[in-house]
C-alpha cells in the first residue's frame, strides 16, 4: 500500500457489530440475552466492568461514541429511571460524579455529555435495562471525520482505556 493510500481507509471492525445488531438482546426481560444483567458476572477484562457498588456499576461502553465512554446501570433490571429506589438513584449520582472525576484524572477530559436514552423510541439500544451514559469530550474530539465521513476515530483501546480507569477510580 502506498503512502498516500494508506490514509484513504479507515478500519473500524468493531463498529459493524454493532451495525448488523450482533449480541444485542432480544428480549427486553432480565437475564442472559441482557448485556446489563450478564456483564457484571463476567471476568476481567471481558466485563469492562470498571469500578462496582452495591446497588450499581459502572462499565465501558463495547460501542463507544468517544474513548472512555462510560455507562453506570443497576444491578437490577429496571427500564425506567421512574423505577429505580432511592439507594439506586444517589448511588448512580454518586457514581457518575466519581466517573466525571476519573475521566478528568486519567484523560484530561474537558466536559462531558451525560444522559439517558428512556425507551426504544428514544434511541435506547438496550431499552429494558436502564443505564447512564457518561461521555467525555475534548476540544476537536469532533472533527472532519465525523463531519464528511460518518466516521468516528478511537485514539485508544477498549483494554487500555479499562484498565486506566480502573487504576484512576
Amino acid at each position: 500500500m502506498s503512502g498516500a493510500e494508506a490514509w484513504d481507509r479507515l478500519w473500524t471492525p468493531h463498529r459493524m457489530a454493532y451495525i448488523k445488531g450482533q449480541d444485542k438482546p432480544r428480549h427486553e426481560g432480565p437475564g442472559e440475552e441482557c448485556p446489563f444483567c450478564t456483564a457484571p458476572s463476567l471476568e476481567g477484562d471481558v466485563s469492562l466492568v470498571v469500578a462496582r457498588g452495591r446497588l450499581v456499576y459502572a462499565v465501558l461502553n463495547l460501542y463507544p461514541y468517544n474513548s472512555g465512554h462510560l455507562m453506570v446501570c443497576p444491578y437490577r433490571h429496571v427500564a425506567d429511571y421512574t423505577e429505580l429506589v432511592a439507594g439506586e438513584v444517589s448511588e448512580l449520582g454518586e457514581f457518575t460524579q466519581h466517573a466525571m472525576a476519573t475521566l478528568r484524572s486519567v484523560s484530561a477530559a474537558q466536559g462531558f455529555n451525560i444522559g439517558m436514552n428512556q425507551g426504544a423510541i428514544s434511541g435506547a439500544g438496550v431499552a429494558g435495562h436502564l443505564h447512564q451514559h457518561v461521555v467525555p469530550r475534548w476540544g476537536g474530539d469532533t472533527n472532519f471525520m465525523a463531519v464528511v465521513g460518518g466516521t468516528k476515530t478511537m485514539p485508544e483501546l477498549l483494554l487500555t482505556t479499562r484498565d486506566l480507569l480502573v487504576t484512576g477510580w
